[in-house]
């Protein structure tokens, strides 16, 4: 009997690769490009891919991620990326050092853009989560103790509470913006990147999934999430002017986390190929015996902290520093902080002996910076950095 030629061995891929490296050859293409030239460019990104698998994910997605023209020519849908930021311009930064830190006042987008490819080996931030409210009439309110889209906490036990975002007032309209915003930013960000570089993002549980599908979107591998276990006043209320009557019924869950989404820039070859190359890949155990862990026991932080760096989303140094020093496998190359509000990131680097870049649109807050900096990286209960569960 003849013998059946094998079938040749289909490479198994991670779900959505195709689709976001299609993302990232359109990323660079404003001008769309053309179904054969899109899975060239995928070959050369990922190796092998079916040409029919290409077609197919233009087809399906054609009415949400991408926009076909005329003969079968794709766009990405999202806003360009001169959307945000001041694009084709050189700008120049007021900046501010502070032994291995840097601090930039100015538009992220626009200092990405200036800044060289492979040149940031890790971002840990805490972007705003809604961009609602981080616009200048909410926080005005804010500073005024208005409010408006922030919820004022009353007082407990004497203790003046943080004001804490209501996320579940942005509109769909807001939701998408969202969306388009850090997609655009992820992009913007990618080519700075070494790869391996670990992008880590503060979120929330309502929006999360926002920002998780438009940085994927972008190109950036999705790794997991840290789970910072704390306590907040979020959530557990019972139904506003109906309190006695549904006494037993809590509108939605008390928050006792907060996730840190996870990414990565692409690695080129293996984890140790990259490694020896680009020093980066995975995270740096806080010890031989124990792994780099992703669920880090935190608490809300102390007046004593924020006193020191007044920001209305102000994250502890004891959670800060693990994370930081997680994120640099071998302990070389530079954190970046492209929302750093009042310098909290880019303390914690320095405390940990590591350089970073911070970047900060809003004056008043790279004013709070430069004066809390110093302070932050003296804090003594910024705990013990060298263990996570």
């Amino acid at each position: 009997m003849p013998v059946k030629p094998k079938r040749k061995s289909i490479e198994r891929r991670r779900p959505g690769e195709i689709r976001d490296a299609i993302v990232a050859v359109l990323s660079n293409k404003p001008e769309g490009a053309c179904v054969t030239e899109i899975q060239e460019a995928v070959h050369g990104l990922i190796g092998s891919a079916a040409p029919s698998s290409v077609r197919s994910y233009l087809r399906l997605n054609s009415d949400s991620l991408f926009r076909r023209q005329d003969r079968g020519v794709y766009t990405i849908r999202e806003a360009p990326a001169e959307t945000y930021g001041n694009a084709g311009k050189q700008q120049s930064f007021k900046s501010y050092v502070f032994g291995r830190i840097t601090l930039f006042e100015g538009d992220c987008f626009d200092w990405l853009r200036q800044r060289r490819d492979n040149s940031i080996h890790a971002v840990v931030t805490d972007p705003p989560y809604g961009l609602v409210e981080y616009a200048p009439e909410q926080q005005e309110k804010l500073r005024n103790g208005k409010g408006g889209i922030w919820r004022i906490p009353p007082a407990f036990d004497g203790t003046k509470r943080s004001p804490l975002p209501r996320f579940t007032v942005l509109s769909h309209d807001e939701v998408e913006e969202l969306a388009r915003f850090f997609c655009q930013w992820a992009r913007a960000l990618v080519p700075v990147l070494v790869p391996g570089a670990n992008v880590v993002i503060a979120s929330n549980p309502l929006l999360s999934y926002v920002v998780s599908g438009a940085l994927a979107r972008a190109g950036l591998e999705r790794r997991g999430e840290i789970v910072r276990l704390v306590m907040t006043m979020r959530g557990g209320d019972r139904p506003k002017h109906a309190h006695e009557e549904f006494s037993g019924v809590s509108v939605m869950p008390r928050s006792m986390w907060e996730p840190w989404l996870l990414f990565r820039k692409p690695i080129e070859g293996r984890v140790q190929d990259n490694l020896r190359k680009w020093k980066t890949g995975g995270f740096r155990r806080p010890s031989a015996e124990h792994p780099f862990g992703d669920v880090i026991l935190s608490s809300p932080t102390h007046k004593s902290e924020r006193d020191l760096a007044p920001h209305p989303s102000l994250k502890p140094q004891a959670f800060l520093r693990i994370v930081v020093r997680g994120v640099l496998p071998l302990g070389e190359g530079i954190v970046l902080d492209p929302f750093a509000g009042s310098g909290s990131t880019l303390a914690a680097a320095e405390a940990v002996d590591y350089e970073s870049v911070g970047i900060e649109k809003d004056p008043r807050y790279f004013n709070v910076a430069t004066g809390a900096i110093p302070k932050l990286i003296a804090f003594k209960n910024g705990g013990n950095y060298s263990l996570n569960l």
